[in-house]
């Protein structure tokens, strides 16, 4: 049973982010601050959810927080800062976002910058642990699915309605036979050398 809040404050927020390890499109953060009595038997880690669970639980989670924020960071600067700190840039995004500044933050994983004067805890595990690191990982899935989806259509070969960008063999075979596009993070190693011999 996931935990409504880490501290005991009511005005905490909860941020994770979605895409970190993606060849194309943003990574996207979201922060959300729930109502402490808020309680929904499907939220749960964005990964552990079904599709439809996951577009119902977001237009839940958007009507009832008391704020939400999501951010993307695009792939120039992902490739110019690296793809931790373009993660927590995401998440600072999403509380700048925020209609009132949270007392707490409590971050998925174990790595975050400071924000602002912010106490903050970093949770590993956290989306499967809190109810508003759940709904935060919710609404970044859902934000960047939709994103993939739009753009899957100007480059329809690499199948991102799919495989959301993630390094599927597909979309590696995709990439070597019709190269990068401006939505593939230049960083990344698109083409692993063990794919390259294999074709």
């Amino acid at each position: 049973m996931l935990l409504p809040y880490f501290a005991t404050t009511i005005n905490e927020c909860g941020t994770d982010e979605a895409g970190r390890g993606c060849l194309a499109g943003p990574v996207t953060a979201a922060a959300v601050i729930l109502p402490k009595n808020f309680e929904n038997k499907l939220l749960n880690d964005s990964k552990q959810t079904k599709l439809s669970d996951r577009n119902s639980l977001k237009e839940i989670i958007i009507k009832e927080a008391i704020t939400y924020g999501i951010a993307h960071v695009y792939m120039e600067e992902i490739d110019k800062i690296n793809i931790l700190n373009a993660s927590i840039l995401a998440m600072h995004r999403a509380i700048d976002q925020l209609k009132c500044e949270p007392e707490h933050i409590i971050v998925d994983g174990n790595k975050f910058k400071p924000y602002r004067n912010i106490n903050y805890d970093c949770i590993i595990k956290g989306d499967g642990k809190f109810l508003s690191i759940a709904a935060a990982s919710i609404l970044a899935k859902t934000a960047r699915d939709e994103f993939m989806q739009k753009v899957h259509h100007e480059f329809p070969m690499y199948n991102w309605q799919q495989n959301k960008g993630y390094p599927t063999k597909e979309h590696r075979r995709a990439i070597m036979e019709f190269g990068s596009t401006p939505y593939h993070r230049k960083s990344f190693k698109l083409l692993p050398e063990q794919l390259k011999l294999a074709l």
